[in-house]
């Protein structure tokens, strides 16, 4: 089991703005426990400290629930991975419909595992590559990506699956964070560093149509 304790795991996040609750702390818990599981037999996670995997995982990730004021809506998560930022946001909130897509099958099984442990009613793990999608009826509030890179493919997919006011949320490196808040076709808003980090930035654009 996790070893940190919920006033530790609260200071953890603290800096990111986010206030943990006792329904968060118990999934961190849960996730973290399958994830250590996991971790011994698939790559998922070079963090494996539970303060780390609380301040860099879900610290990072909830960053944008007050920084890009990810709240209500249908959300897709782009190479989901081991579920950050994704995953971390669905547990957070259980009235955001988050899609996780990874096209690696163990990461895809990781994820079903996860939010099975986690009774996660708000959650769908799809096995794919983001090209092989079709757009569903409802357009998605939210598009978000942790370190994903194919930054000119996440931009134009992006643009076809989000509603006309969605967000395009990403996870970055202070290079990439430059070159993409000049691509044409979006209105950006300004990079925000994310705190406890010198390096990594969050962008967040929405698509001009």
């Amino acid at each position: 089991m996790i070893s940190i304790s919920q006033d530790q795991a609260a200071d953890a996040l603290r800096p990111y703005g986010v206030v943990l609750d006792t329904h968060l702390y118990k999934n961190i818990v849960i996730y973290t426990s399958v994830l250590t599981q996991w971790n011994q037999k698939i790559s998922l996670t070079t963090i494996t400290e539970p303060s780390e995997i609380v301040k860099f995982h879900f610290g990072e990730s909830l960053f944008a629930v007050s920084a890009a004021n990810i709240q209500d809506g249908r959300l897709a998560d782009v190479g989901s991975g081991a579920g950050f930022p994704g995953l971390a946001l669905a547990m957070a909130n259980p009235r955001l419909e988050v899609t996780l897509i990874d096209s690696n099958a163990k990461k895809a099984a990781f994820l079903s595992e996860a939010t099975r442990k986690m009774g996660l009613k708000n959650v769908k793990v799809t096995r794919s590559r983001m090209e092989e999608l079709s757009p569903g009826p409802s357009a998605f509030d939210f598009v978000t990506s942790r370190a994903f890179g194919q930054f000119d493919e996440l931009l134009a997919w992006s643009k076809s699956f989000l509603s006309d006011r969605g967000k395009l949320v990403l996870w970055l490196g202070h290079t990439d964070a430059k070159a993409i808040g000049h691509e044409g076709g979006w209105d950006w808003q300004r990079t925000l560093r994310i705190p406890n980090s010198e390096q990594r930035y969050l962008l967040v654009g929405i698509p001009r149509k």
